[in-house]
């Protein structure tokens, strides 16, 4: 019986991803990182998109060469469709296209938190359905309740801004480097996650609102530096560990609320920040007073990488979900 092969494409962003899964098992994942955008303290779409166009051949013939894989050995192509920049999910969504109608084997869509979540079937312990996962990324923050491979529904969500936006909002005032949201993580280690207070919003049911946080953020250094200038510099690690300690209770206390009104003790999480080692830290503390089983995806599988692509594509291949090459990228797509 002939393998199956899946080659997964990753371009939602600033990440240029390839990988190669072979009958449900992962034997390549790599990906092409763009250091540009440091610059200018954030993603610039236009940057992003011809860094794709640059990096996305060589990605995916490295991948190829690293498995001793023949491009004609690929039995579908699984590519992220949305939600992301436009610009760059224009480039995996044309190469994928075009990969697959030269070789004549399908093309699958993939919702790219849909994949996050799935990042969790990749390696050994998986959770079993149904499960909760909190997807917490620089773009979105949810909670999402997963009955089976291709079954999930969203229980709860931002309203505003992410987690992930919270973090990296958040070391820019702080005259961090971006990506800020690890160099917080770095030096909260260091700090007393207790000097300093920040505000919980109250929002109702299971959704989010990270706004207020930044707002209290820059309103409680602002008055600081009026006091003292040199504030920051003096304070950082105590500093970053506050701001961390507070996202990090916003996060799990939904998720808690999450588990508590539908009765699953599955827990996981997904997404960039779930790198955080706060959050992954207070998420195996809760597990073990509320007697949850955890998950926690390897830091590889967090960020944006092609691995949950094609783990995503592989569970719609064996459904014969298949995508038309005439489809579009979509900015905003929802699980």
């Amino acid at each position: 019986m002939p393998k199956t092969i899946i080659l997964g494409i990753e371009s939602s962003c600033d990440d240029t991803s390839a990988a190669i899964l072979v009958d449900g098992v992962m034997v390549a994942n790599l990906t092409a990182t763009q250091k540009i955008h440091e610059q200018y303290g954030g993603v610039v779409p236009e940057l992003a998109s011809r860094s794709h166009q640059a990096n996305i051949i060589p990605v995916v013939h490295q991948v190829l060469q690293q498995c001793g894989l023949n491009k004609n050995e690929i039995s579908a192509v699984a590519v992220t469709r949305g939600p992301g920049l436009m610009g760059s999910l224009i480039v995996g969504l044309g190469f994928a296209k075009s990969f697959a109608q030269a070789l004549n084997i399908p093309i699958i869509e993939v919702n790219h938190m849909q994949a996050h979540v799935l990042a969790h079937f990749i390696d050994d312990p998986k959770p079993t359905f149904p499960f909760l996962c909190l997807t917490v990324s620089g773009g979105h923050t949810q909670i999402v309740l997963i009955e089976d491979h291709l079954k999930m529904s969203i229980l709860g969500e931002t309203l505003d801004d992410a987690a992930g936006e919270a973090f990296d909002k958040a070391a820019k005032m702080l005259g961090l480097p971006y990506p800020g949201g690890p160099l917080v993580d770095k030096y909260a280690k260091e700090g007393n996650p207790d000097r300093f207070s920040f505000p919980i919003p109250a929002i109702p049911s299971l959704n989010f609102s990270f706004s207020g946080t930044k707002t209290a953020i820059l309103y409680f250094l602002r008055d600081q530096m009026k006091e003292n200038p040199h504030f920051i510099q003096e304070n950082l690690p105590d500093i970053c560990a506050s701001i961390q300690k507070n996202i990090v209770h916003i996060l799990l206390s939904k998720l808690k609320k999450a588990a508590q009104e539908t009765g699953i003790k599955e827990i996981a999480i997904a997404g960039g920040v779930s790198a955080n080692s706060g959050l992954r830290n207070g998420l195996i503390e809760l597990g073990e007073k509320k007697g949850w089983n955890t998950y926690i995806p390897q830091f590889q599988y967090c960020t944006d990488n092609a691995a949950m692509i094609a783990i995503t594509g592989y569970y719609k291949y064996l459904k014969g979900d298949f995508a038309a090459l005439d489809m579009t990228p979509l900015a905003r797509w929802e699980i």
